[in-house]
This record gives C-alpha cells, sequence and structure tokens, in this order.
C-alpha cells in the first residue's frame, strides 16, 4: 500500500463501492493521499467520564458524562422549530440531550434504557442544563479513549455511512499498517537535529495524537519539509535559468540614458531608486535573461526607474514594452513616458483593445521596422501580429494580474528572449518574498522621493457627513480636486453597501455647482477615457468611482479620497487608493468611511490605515487578517501550493528552513551525498520540470 493506493483498496476498512463514490464525490477523495490529507478540524478530549453531578462545571465547554437515556420527544411542527429531546439522567441529576434538524432515523436508533456515554457542549439556560447534538457511545463498547479526531462530515452523508467512525477507522488502517511506508524528504540529521519525528510519524501523530503538544511537533516537521522542498525548487529552478538563458548583454548605460539623466530629468532620484536601477542595470549587462521584480510602495517612483531601464535598452540598439492590465493605467503610463520622452529622439506608441485598426496596423509596422522604440499596451500586446524587430525589454507591471502563460508569450516574442522585469506596488512582507519570489531577485524601492507631504487619514461615520462635506467644498474653493470611492456598480440585493450610481446622483445633488463625473469598470473603453480625461485635466472637480482608480491613476491637483464603507475595502486596496492623492505640492486627506456597525477585522483595518502609511507594514497587518492564500490575487499557474504552510504566520519557519536549506547546500550544492539523497528526491517529485534543471541530476 502507498500513497497512490485507491481507498477500495485499504485493507481492512469500512470503505466500500459505495461510500468510496461518496467521499470521491463530496470530498475528492480517491486515494490513499487523499485520505491522509482530509485532516481533522478538531479534537475531541476524552480522557476522562464525569458524573452529571459536575454538569455545572462545564458550562460553555465540552466534555463527557456518564448515564441512561430514557423518554424521547418530537417537539414542535414544521422544520425551523421541531427538535428531538430526551432526558439523560444518573441518580442524581438529569439533563436534556437535544437535536435540530435531526434525521429520522435518529428517532428508532437511540439506546434506550442503556449506561451510555455522551460528549458534547454543556449549556444552560434558566438553571436547566443541555447538550446539543451529542456523541454518543453504548458503555461496554466504548474503545474511544484520550484526544478523538474530529472529521468534516454532514447529516446526509453519517446516514450513508460516511461517518468519524469510518474516518477514523480507515485513516488507523493507513497508518498503522505494517507495510505502509511513507519516507522523509528531509535528511535524517535534520531531523535528530531539530528533534522531528519521521513523516509516517508525524501523520499518525496529526490524526491520532497522544498529547496535542506532540501534534503540533509534528505539524512543524512537515510545515518545515514542505517549505524547504519549495524553496529548494526555487533555487535550482534559478540556477537553470541562470546557467541555461541567453540574454541581450547591454554592455553600456548609454549616451540616450546619460543624457536625459543630465539634461531631462524632472526630479532628483532617490537613494533607493539609484540603487535599484543598478541591480537591474547589472542583471541586463550579463548576456543571460534577466527575470526581476522590482518591489515599491504607493508613490515609491517605479515608473521613472522602468522608463531608464528601458532608455537602457533602447541605446543598446532594442526596443522595449511596458503591459499593465487595465487600459486606464497602461494610457496613465504611456500619459508619463510620452511627458518624459518628448525631448528624446525616440518613438512612444500605445496598443490597447481600443485601438483603432489603421493605428493598430501602423503600430505594427513601426515594430517589425524598428522605428518604434517603446510600446506601452495591455493584454493586445500578447497578439500574434504584435512582432518586435528586437525586443530587448519587456516591462510588467502590476505583474500578479497576468498569468504565467500569458508572461510567457512576451519571452517568445524574439529569438533571444527580452529581459523581463516584473513590478508590484503591493508590498510583501520579508517571509513571503523569501518562500513565493525565492527564484527572482528582489529590488526593493523603499525610501519615496522628496517633497511628498504625508496624507492625513481619517475614520468617520455617517453622523460626520454635513461637516465634511463644508470641509469638502473648502478644499473644492481652493482649486482642488477630489475622488470619492464606492464599492458597487449598482446596488444589490444582498449587499447593502453604497453604491457608485446612487452615489454619483447624490453628489451631483451636494454640489450643484461642481461638475462630477463617475468612472466604473461597467463602462465603455470612451466613457471611461473620457470621465478621466476630463478629471485629470481639471474640467470636472469630483469623481465618483470604484476601485477601478485604484493603480495608476496620477491627477496631482486632487486632494481627497473619501472611501465610503471603507471597512468593506482589504487593506492593500485602501492603501492603494489613499496612494491617489498626495501627488501634488498640496496637503491631502484621506477619508474613511466606516459603518456604524463594524467588525473586528475591519476595525483593525480602518485603526492601521490611520496609524501608518508605511505600506509593509500595512501588509504585515494585512496578512494577519486575511493569511497568505490570495497574497498575489488570482492564484496562478504553476504557483506552489501549500498543505501546512502558511507563509504569513509561519514566519519564523520560513526562516528557519532558509537557513537549514542554505546549509545544505553550502555543503553539497547538487545534493549528491547519500545522506541528502531524500531531499533531491522531493524536490525532483514536486517540481514536475525536473528535466530542465542542469545543476542537478
Amino acid at each position: 500500500m502507498n500513497l497512490l493506493t485507491p481507498i477500495l483498496q485499504i485493507p481492512n476498512s469500512p470503505i466500500n463501492e459505495e461510500r468510496a463514490g461518496l467521499l470521491g464525490k463530496y470530498f475528492s477523495i480517491v486515494t490513499v493521499e487523499d485520505l491522509l490529507f482530509h485532516l481533522p478540524y478538531k479534537f475531541l478530549d476524552k480522557s476522562n467520564i464525569y458524573p452529571l453531578s459536575q454538569v455545572v462545571n462545564w458550562v460553555g465547554k465540552e466534555a463527557q458524562f456518564l448515564g441512561t437515556i430514557t423518554k424521547v420527544q418530537e417537539i414542535g411542527v414544521g422544520t425551523p422549530s421541531k427538535r428531538l429531546v430526551t432526558y439523560f439522567f444518573d441518580d442524581n441529576f438529569s439533563i436534556q440531550l437535544v437535536w435540530f434538524r435531526y434525521p429520522k432515523w435518529l428517532v428508532n436508533s437511540l439506546p434506550l434504557l442503556k449506561k451510555v456515554i455522551v460528549y458534547g457542549q454543556v449549556l444552560e439556560f434558566s438553571g436547566s442544563y443541555s447538550i446539543a447534538h451529542p456523541e454518543i457511545s453504548v458503555e461496554k463498547d466504548k474503545r474511544e479513549v484520550g484526544l478523538q479526531p474530529v472529521y468534516y462530515t454532514s447529516e446526509k452523508l453519517i446516514s450513508r455511512g460516511i461517518n468519524q467512525k469510518l474516518f477514523r477507522t480507515a485513516i488507523h488502517k493507513i497508518v498503522f499498517h505494517p507495510e505502509f511506508n511513507l519516507p522523509s524528504f528531509l535528511p535524517e540529521y535534520v531531523l535528530v537535529k531539530l528533534n522531528l519525528p519521521q513523516k509516517l510519524q508525524a501523520f499518525r501523530s496529526l490524526h491520532f495524537p497522544q498529547t496535542l503538544l506532540e501534534r503540533e511537533k509534528s505539524l512543524e516537521m512537515l510545515k518545515i519539509e514542505e517549505c524547504i522542498i519549495m524553496l529548494g525548487i526555487q533555487h535550482y529552478r534559478k540556477l537553470g535559468r541562470e546557467s541555461n538563458s541567453v540574454g541581450h548583454a547591454f554592455s553600456t548605460k548609454t549616451e540616450l540614458f546619460n543624457n536625459f539623466i543630465k539634461q531631462s530629468l524632472p526630479f532628483p532620484l532617490t537613494n533607493a531608486q539609484n540603487r535599484v536601477i543598478e541591480e537591474i542595470y547589472q542583471d541586463m549587462s550579463m548576456g543571460k535573461q534577466m527575470n526581476r521584480l522590482l518591489q515599491g510602495d504607493v508613490g515609491s517612483g517605479k515608473t521613472i526607474v522602468a522608463f531608464l531601464c528601458m532608455l537602457i535598452a533602447v541605446g543598446n540598439g532594442t526596443q522595449s514594452c511596458l503591459m499593465a492590465p487595465t487600459e486606464i493605467l497602461a494610457r496613465q503610463h504611456f500619459a508619463s513616458l510620452e511627458k518624459l520622452s518628448h525631448k528624446l529622439p525616440i518613438q512612444i506608441n500605445i496598443l490597447t483593445g481600443s485601438t483603432k485598426k489603421s493605428d493598430r496596423e501602423r503600430i505594427h509596422r513601426m515594430l517589425h521596422s524598428g522605428d518604434l522604440h517603446i510600446l506601452v499596451g495591455t493584454h493586445a500586446l500578447l497578439e500574434d501580429p504584435v512582432q518586435f524587430r528586437k525586443l530587448g525589454l519587456a516591462v510588467i507591471d502590476e505583474q500578479h494580474r497576468f498569468g504565467v502563460a500569458q508572461r510567457g508569450v512576451l519571452y517568445k516574442k524574439n529569438e533571444i528572449p527580452p529581459h523581463i522585469l516584473l513590478m508590484t506596488a503591493t508590498p510583501i512582507p520579508r517571509t513571503l518574498a523569501m518562500t513565493y519570489f525565492a527564484d527572482l531577485p528582489v529590488s526593493i524601492i523603499d525610501e519615496l522621493p522628496a517633497g511628498r507631504k504625508p496624507i492625513l487619514t481619517v475614520s468617520r461615520k455617517d453622523k460626520n457627513r454635513p461637516e465634511l462635506y463644508a470641509f469638502i467644498r473648502d478644499e473644492l474653493r481652493k482649486g482642488r480636486q477630489v475622488y470619492i470611492v464606492y464599492p458597487l456598480i449598482e446596488e444589490s440585493e444582498v449587499l447593502t453597501y453604497k453604491n457608485v450610481s446612487q452615489g454619483w446622483t447624490e453628489i451631483q445633488s451636494i454640489f450643484p455647482e461642481y461638475k462630477v463625473e463617475m468612472l466604473h469598470g461597467g463602462m465603455n473603453t470612451d466613457a471611461k477615457n473620457n470621465a478621466m480625461a476630463s478629471f485629470k485635466n481639471g474640467n470636472s472637480q469630483i469623481l465618483v468611482a470604484t476601485t477601478v482608480i485604484e493603480v495608476g491613476v496620477d491627477v496631482p491637483n486632487a486632494s481627497i479620497m473619501m472611501i465610503e464603507n471603507a471597512d468593506k475595502f482589504g487593506l492593500s486596496q485602501l492603501h492603494q487608493l489613499r496612494g491617489r492623492v498626495g501627488r501634488g505640492a498640496e496637503k491631502s486627506f484621506c477619508i474613511l468611511m466606516a459603518s456604524e456597525k463594524i467588525s473586528k477585522d475591519g476595525r483593525k483595518r480602518i485603526q492601521t490605515m490611520c496609524e501608518t502609511q508605511d505600506g509593509f507594514k500595512i501588509s504585515e497587518v494585512d496578512l494577519q487578517l486575511r493569511g497568505s492564500g490570495d497574497v498575489m490575487g488570482t492564484r496562478q499557474s504553476g504557483s506552489i501550493e501549500f498543505r501546512f504552510l502558511d507563509p504569513a504566520q509561519d514566519s519564523e519557519i520560513v526562516e528557519l528552513s532558509g537557513k537549514i536549506l542554505q546549509k545544505i547546500l553550502d555543503n553539497d550544492p547538487n545534493l549528491q551525498h547519500p545522506d541528502n539523497e531524500p531531499l533531491q528526491r522531493g524536490i525532483k517529485l514536486k517540481y514536475k520540470e525536473a528535466k530542465k534543471w542542469s545543476k542537478i541530476s
């Protein structure tokens, strides 16, 4: 028996063909491995059995009691109010056992007038005690002691045999089978040094621990193994790319770059910007394809860095492109790059889904001839007709919004693959960068440009609206502009959040003397471009919008960002939205409108926004609140999925794993020593493209 053994072949298990079908249908459990990873969601402590007289000591907690069931009654009429009630007593005390929405078969299956052991949470109401939906076992048949695992199932499945006993019995048959082998991928000397169990023992303890501390130690082992394997994959992927990939060698920063720095740079670069430009240039000069992540907080100046790197590419006789996930963001980038390059002898253009056919054909011709040096665009850049004469650098903004396969299309636009610079404005905590991006060099712009004034962030309620609107009117009279963001396009029957259509109407009535534009993702391209252009040019003073303005929108004259139902937004979204103001010389404000009834997490998000503008601190809090499952947006094809490790919560384990792996590789770079054979085997097994490696056999 091994991990791939079908569950029907588990020796002496209660799983028959019907139950195997149900397990596959409802839980995707088909093999032994699937069943092992159906982990208990809690444990029942059945170490002690108490007399009913002690029930008063267990209110609100779970415990088990010995007694007798009598007098079964069905009370009430109709599904919502109907319940099954029995009386459970011993010589000195009596309580009720209660079931709501119970299956019919339960009525005649309760063991009446027999000594039974009842387990469940004790409830108290007006001096009476009860246990709802208890576990019941006849005393003489009692086999369960200590910590008992509890698995996810349902009343419907329980009635068809998919109950706790089935899971416990079948999994016990696996992990204690004499011929079942589950080798660890961690070297033996690592397990010994860290006092960690072997993998098979770890799985035994996950399901049938003697103590919760033992289970925690087993979880630690599996998390470390998972993390080291993943970091190993990333390490060898990076080595393979560095040793095998051929790329353009940009031997100089070129006259084009130097002249721009001396004559046209609109503001001094920060030390952080100079540092990351040098890091990127060093990669592009090596003659191997660069893949680098550029990470910077809102307003840190990633666009100018990207532009300067594109000038290096253009000055070395190649072309560059910048791909953005939305047309609004692409047009913002194009406007910025066009402004920066107006004195330079280079051609820049933009290609999106809305580009006219005649313009599209002209862009294709200029690209192919090499007369077009920099192309900005959306997914339209990936289309087959878009062929560069010699693409040297591809910059991908908000890279997590593109799939791996989509980004890969750019690699094939040249015989020599272009250098790739991935950009993100979502600050990523160090531990997550260590795991998700261990195969990518990361450049961080951790310094804001000089002159950027802090944005005053405050939280307000509906009752504060009169004075808020008076404050907004004062700012508008000074010639400033205002964003007001809503979470929905149209009113929902389910959600009661403010919606942008209703908000646009209300704001127009409150500020009739000012022009109010509306912008949301449901508008057609021309309408969106016109609304944005009107606001950017100062023709409209208030922009009522959804989160379509979250990234890329740059209007220096806007001084107020007001966010309705702010407690319903994620922290990273709030931080991105706040970054749309504070881009000019004037003092700017972010007003977070929160509900009167606010959740604990919502309150924490609002509090964090008011206390700090450090995107890295905000991202740490965000991860604590929501975990790391969606840290880079939509899960990407080819990404590493963790079954045990949570990088957001397990930062110490990530750091420890990194140190362990580094020490192993320092002594045995190719994992050729027999002691490291399990680790080499684990990495190869988990990395499905092992044949592409060049540094590990």
